[in-house]
């Protein structure tokens, strides 16, 4: 079987509705996108880190960016992101495609090597294997921010042509386990003991309060251990719980029709 190229995609936009240019604010000294990046680039199933943008004015800084870094950058619309997401990867000439939001600054690379591993270790057996649950009904148990979907891209441009519906057109691969459930090979990977705790830390960047919590985390770890991971992160907010609680009340958005 020849090698897929397998690219991780990530989404990043200025103007989010909760916390505007989220993606630009600075964890010592260093953009949250910045971060993403390195981490993205440590992974071993990651043969190219992308980021597919708008061309909105706004989000010049995510292209510039990018050039610094040697980072492929596309532009297109901010509403549909399904079609940008889908003309990134073309533009690449990946296979699969490695999906992040741009607001998982802490992203743990082991987290997405288990993820994409069980993809790519036995494809092309499935088409979408995911860290998240929602497939068959079953339960998130990885922390909000560690949120890893894996893909083939055929598929995805596919789906592209096949669906109208504007939360699939907004969630990129949405439409793999909601309305296309039923047509595709799907897995939601268990979540090792290791990544689970029952108090549920929330690692995304919405809100100011996932702002307090990211740099506290990251300002901390990164001092002993710049590849800090989940593993490191828990271990830290066991001992820490105050810090967890800040953003425990943040109410994290869903679609409808899933968990």
């Amino acid at each position: 079987m020849k090698k897929i190229k397998t690219v991780a995609c990530i989404e990043a936009r200025m103007t989010s509705s909760r916390l505007p240019g989220k993606v630009m604010m600075e964890l010592c000294c260093r953009p949250v996108l910045d971060i993403l990046i390195e981490r993205l680039s440590l992974s071993k199933f990651t043969d190219e880190v992308i980021i597919a943008t708008t061309s909105n004015k706004t989000d010049d800084k995510i292209e510039e960016l990018g050039r610094k870094l040697g980072i492929f950058v596309y532009r297109g619309s901010e509403d549909d992101v399904l079609d940008r997401v889908v003309r990134a990867v073309e533009s690449v000439n990946a296979d699969a495609v490695i999906e992040i939001t741009g607001d998982c600054p802490l992203m743990d690379p082991a987290v997405v090597d288990y993820t994409a591993g069980e993809f790519i270790k036995n494809y092309p057996m499935y088409d979408y294997v995911t860290n998240i649950g929602y497939i068959d009904d079953e339960k998130r148990e990885i922390p909000v921010g560690m949120d890893v979907r894996v893909f083939k891209f055929d598929e995805l441009k596919k789906i592209s042509g096949l669906t109208n519906d504007p939360e699939d057109r907004e969630h990129v691969s949405l439409y793999f386990f909601r309305g296309g459930k039923n047509k595709y090979r799907l897995k939601n990977v268990k979540t090792p003991d290791k990544w689970k705790r029952e108090y549920n830390p929330r690692l995304t960047l919405d809100t100011r309060e996932d702002y307090e919590v990211i740099s506290r985390i990251y300002e901390t770890l990164s001092e002993y251990n710049p590849r800090f991971g989940l593993e490191d992160i828990l271990k830290f907010l066991d001992s820490n719980r105050d810090i967890a609680e800040i953003n425990s009340g943040v109410i994290q958005k869903t679609v409808k029709d899933i968990g």
